[in-house]
């Protein structure tokens, strides 16, 4: 619609334009006018195309600064973490605990994808993605991919399937649609997988879709562990601005969705192997 509207106003000031350029033309001779009438043409001709110049810069700079029409996490409600008492939602990703003098905790699980590539799938917005790893830059600053069809897996937070918290993240705009242009139609029940080279499959459920600020240093509380098996992702949401420099445009909202481990599905050998009859004389 906005694009309908810079050409509307393109066309406008086009006209604008000939009318203060070209003088109307007559098949008959001139008829003689007087000095008043002369000087009153002229300015309104002169008006004319310094109007119709400005416009065409305008919208020329409009038509070469066009803005993404698709809000993303629009109908999706903002986390305030004020209001959330209780949760991990409402501190900061927690610092390196001191250890404890107690017994030694239980070692992790195991990881079931281990160290190999893996994809993320989500069937209902058709995202089946190479997954890549990705940690701090040297401000401890996460880094984001490189591409829009790459999700940066991050080092800094659990392996998936190992008990606490993996996170994921993505570009909703990438010169056009990225990865994640379509994650703000994900809902509660929704199905996340993520699949392995060998065929292992790790199934999530998503438990919840919200925004949060991008300037509140507690929306970093999205990326700490957790008590029990999920896995975070996190794209770009709310509203489009110019920001200037490198990145040039930003957005004032980070979409996340956080999804619950439901099952990990073993790679087809595994399962053939279970199932075969000992070999016996």
């Amino acid at each position: 619609m906005k694009t309908l509207l810079k050409l509307a106003f393109l066309v406008v000031a086009a006209v604008a334009f000939a009318a203060g350029r070209t003088p109307p033309r007559s098949k008959d001779p001139p008829a003689p006018r007087s000095s008043w009438t002369r000087r009153l043409m002229l300015g309104a001709g002169s008006l004319a195309l310094v109007t119709g110049l400005s416009l065409l810069g305008y919208g020329t700079y409009q038509m070469t600064h066009e803005e993404p029409e698709h809000r993303p996490g629009a109908n999706v409600a903002v986390l305030s973490f004020t209001d959330v008492g209780g949760t991990i939602y409402d501190r900061p990703v927690p610092a390196t605990p001191t250890p404890s003098p107690s017994p030694t905790p239980a070692p992790p699980a195991p990881a079931p994808l281990r160290d190999s590539p893996y994809r993320i799938r989500m069937p209902k917005i058709g995202i089946d993605a190479a997954v890549v790893t990705y940690g701090l830059d040297s401000d401890n600053v996460p880094e984001v991919p490189y591409n829009g069809q790459e999700v940066a897996w991050y080092n800094f937070s659990a392996k998936p399937g190992t008990g606490s918290n993996a996170v994921f993240a993505g570009h909703v705009t990438w010169s056009g649609h990225a990865v994640f242009y379509d994650l703000d139609q994900m809902i509660a029940g929704d199905d996340i997988i993520l699949e392995g080279t060998d065929g292992t499959k790790v199934h999530y459920k998503v438990s919840e879709v919200f925004l949060v600020d991008a300037n509140d240093p507690n929306a970093l509380s999205v990326m700490g562990p957790t008590g029990s098996d999920t896995i975070t992702v996190i794209t770009c949401g709310g509203d489009y601005f110019y920001v200037g420099g490198i990145a040039a445009y930003d957005y004032t909202h980070r979409l996340v969705v956080r999804a619950a481990l439901t099952g990990i599905e073993p790679p087809p050998a595994a399962v053939g192997a279970e199932q075969a009859p000992a070999a016996g004389g």
